[in-house]
């Protein structure tokens, strides 16, 4: 779960609302253990989520770096690159006889 927050510091354009709330959606789920709450444990769930959401924007906002911003797409590719050093192809092929989809 965790493995799939992304850095969101320090890129042009940067993070969206949207982005940080994803974030703070999947730490949540590390820490609660569990994809989804029962109903009695939703909306302490969901809070959790918007005051993680909301101490990660002020932190972005708050965070000062003399390094130049990021390029989203330089990044990917490198990010790619490592994929398919570590798994020997990119992430976003298709697996050998996996259907297409529209």
């Amino acid at each position: 779960m965790c493995r799939n927050i992304k850095t969101l510091f320090n890129f042009e354009p940067p993070a969206t609302a949207d982005e940080v709330r994803s974030a703070a959606l999947q730490f949540v789920r590390k820490l609660a253990g569990f994809q989804r709450p029962s109903q009695a444990n939703q909306p302490a769930f969901d809070r959790a989520v918007e005051e993680i959401a909301a101490a990660s924007s002020r932190l972005l906002f708050e965070l000062t770096t003399t390094a130049g911003p990021r390029d989203r797409a330089v990044e990917a590719a490198r990010a790619r690159s490592r994929s398919v050093q570590r798994f020997g192809r990119d992430g976003g092929e298709q697996k050998p006889g996996a259907a297409e989809s529209s």
